[in-house]
């Protein structure tokens, strides 16, 4: 397993990171999939509050908790649950932050959250109340490092600009490659770090049926996965999940584990060599690049 520092921090996390919202709600279940994921080298867990109403994050802190110095957890804020109990709602005010990090605090039992990330973001979000929240978070020792989850260029552009965030947590795949026009660069010239999620493109880069992709039709998605599979003997979860880490910006791949079948798939990943220049030149050439349309 290869560890990265996150962005500008001395924060070492794998290559490789659990994804907790795949888990369910068995508790013994998770903290056997957790620790079995521990021993394989996986340090990274990636959590919110808003995933499982909380119950993501009650699972995460009861497995983590007897080794929480040895770990790294990453969770996320800006969704408030609403009054009634029917859904979310956008709130990325400083008030709800420094309200809901004491939940999360508690939910995950531990005094600090390594990485506190803000799970979405617009351009007209109060970015620099949103900044003044997680620096006194920072000041206060709550969190260690903060970041962002987005793939709004545009928002992006911002908190590189204007803060101290760490990483960015974007979507990326070889079905996905519009983070290359601006944002990869972008964060690897500003040392952040980029934690990618949907390395495997829903499925669609492994074993499930061609669908339509974003701006990949369904036979464009089927004749790129074709190809993609002709081209190594390598597993496919393997060749999705090099290609996501290969790009310089980015400290780890976050893959969401459901059982221990899964995680042993993982097991050949973390144990495998990284793509060669000439692998990724050929995988690019049958996937070709998407842009963003919006928030540019």
């Amino acid at each position: 397993m290869n560890y990265h520092e996150l962005g500008k921090s001395k924060i070492r996390v794998s290559g490789i990171a659990l994804g907790c919202m795949s888990l369910g709600t068995d508790h013994e279940a998770n903290h056997q999939l957790i620790h079995r994921a521990i021993e394989k080298g996986i340090n990274f867990f990636d959590t919110a509050d808003l995933y499982g109403k909380g119950e993501n994050e009650i699972t995460v802190g009861k497995a983590l908790a007897a080794v929480r110095h040895q770990v790294v957890i990453a969770t996320k804020v800006g969704n408030q649950l609403k009054a009634d109990g029917s859904g979310w709602e956008w709130n990325p005010t400083k008030k709800y932050i420094l309200e809901a990090v004491e939940k999360s605090l508690q939910r995950l039992q531990t005094d600090y959250i390594d990485l506190y990330q803000l799970h979405g973001g617009t351009i007209e979000d109060p970015i620099d109340d949103v900044i003044e929240a997680f620096e006194w978070l920072k000041q206060q020792g709550k969190i260690r490092i903060y970041g962002i989850s987005s793939i709004r260029p545009n928002v992006i552009r911002e908190y590189v600009k204007r803060s101290n965030i760490d990483s960015v947590m974007m979507q990326y795949s070889l079905l996905d490659r519009r983070p290359e026009e601006s944002c990869l660069g972008l964060l690897a010239e500003n040392k952040t770090s980029v934690l990618v999620r949907g390395s495997l493109a829903q499925g669609s880069l492994i074993d499930k049926p061609a669908v339509p992709y974003l701006g990949h039709s369904q036979e464009q998605v089927k004749s790129i996965t074709d190809k993609v599979h002709a081209l190594t003997n390598r597993q496919a979860s393997e060749i999705a999940i090099r290609f996501a880490s290969s790009p310089s910006a980015v400290a780890s791949v976050v893959v969401g584990v459901r059982n221990t079948d899964q995680l042993e798939t993982l097991s050949g990943v973390i144990k495998g060599q990284p793509l060669s220049e000439a692998e990724l030149n050929t995988l690019k050439s049958v996937a070709p690049p998407l842009f963003y349309d919006q928030h540019r």
